[in-house]
């Protein structure tokens, strides 16, 4: 479990600079912070301990909800 909070981690970190880098119109701003959290929502060595009291199903929702957030915020830029 830890390798995929590692894989979500990196992969959404690299998109969220990808977006500030290339990208800076629209809603990106948005969507870069919004990747930037899924990383540090995924990021195992942070949650290690459970430091905030915030559990691996809580984290996962938040993950979850901020995926399906994004049509949202792509919506108005179109």
């Amino acid at each position: 479990m830890a390798l995929v909070g590692w894989i979500v981690s990196f992969i959404a970190l690299f998109g969220a600079l990808a977006l500030r880098q290339d990208m800076p119109i629209g809603g990106s701003a948005t969507l870069s912070n919004m990747l930037i959290l899924l990383a540090l929502l995924g990021c195992p060595m942070i949650w290690r301990e459970r430091p905030l009291g915030i559990s691996r199903g809580q984290r996962m929702i938040v993950g979850l909800i901020l995926f399906l957030c994004v049509p949202m915020v792509l919506l108005p830029t179109a």
